[in-house]
């Protein structure tokens, strides 16, 4: 399985950023995100890209797996939350601009697929549905979609509009539930509160029914 090391200087975090990338740039582009305190190499550690490394060899597949900056963002409680957002949008950009645009150029797709365990799914669910036009799979290992928790009851609109079961339930205009229609969702929630698992749930409903019309 051919291996790669990138790294490259993205402006929007003012900082280098690695990631593993596995194949030579065919089939489907997976863009598989680490879990809390996780690096770029962690699925690599634990196997799971040998584990598909059979879809990889056969073309099928190219694995990007990026750095991810939790420690910067969510855990980093000597900034302000408002900061925390802030370093959280600014790595968002830089999976959607530099991670997504490499993954479409290599495989020549327009959307690319986004894969995760705990919030590493969260990354992949939260991209996925801010960014419908550009995923075309959505893999989720219980996710955790709710991140009220790591702001010590701070709100505000960047805070709301990263936290898919704030933000997903009050989505009403038909063709932005439409946009959604082309994604193959595949979730395995674990041990969440009935609240989230409803609102996900009640989300999905409402694309169905659009898509029915």
């Amino acid at each position: 399985m051919n291996e790669r090391h990138i790294k490259w200087w993205t402006p929007n975090l003012s900082r280098e950023l690695e990631m593993l990338a596995f194949g030579n740039g065919g089939g489907l582009p997976l863009i598989l995100f680490p879990t809390s305190f996780g690096r770029y190499h962690q699925n690599k550690d634990f196997g799971l890209v040998a584990s598909v490394s059979g879809y990889v060899d056969a073309g099928k597949v190219t694995v990007y797996c990026p750095d991810a900056i939790d420690l910067e963002s969510f855990y980093n409680k000597s900034i302000h939350p408002v900061d925390r957002m802030r370093t959280h949008n600014a790595y968002e950009n830089v999976i959607v601009r530099d991670v997504f645009d490499l993954a479409r150029r290599e495989c020549n797709r327009h959307r690319v697929a986004v894969c995760g365990a705990s919030l590493g799914a969260y990354h992949a669910g939260n991209i996925a549905f801010r960014h419908p036009d550009l995923v075309s799979h959505f893999i989720s290992l219980s996710g955790s979609f709710d991140i009220s928790s790591f702001f010590e009851g701070h709100q505000d609109d960047n805070i709301y509009f990263n936290s898919p079961y704030e933000y997903l339930p009050n989505v009403t205009d038909p063709l932005e539930i439409q946009s959604h229609g082309h994604h193959h969702w595949h979730r395995r929630m674990g041990q969440h509160p009935p609240r989230i698992v409803s609102a996900l749930r009640n989300f999905e409903f409402k694309r169905d029914q659009a898509l029915a019309r």
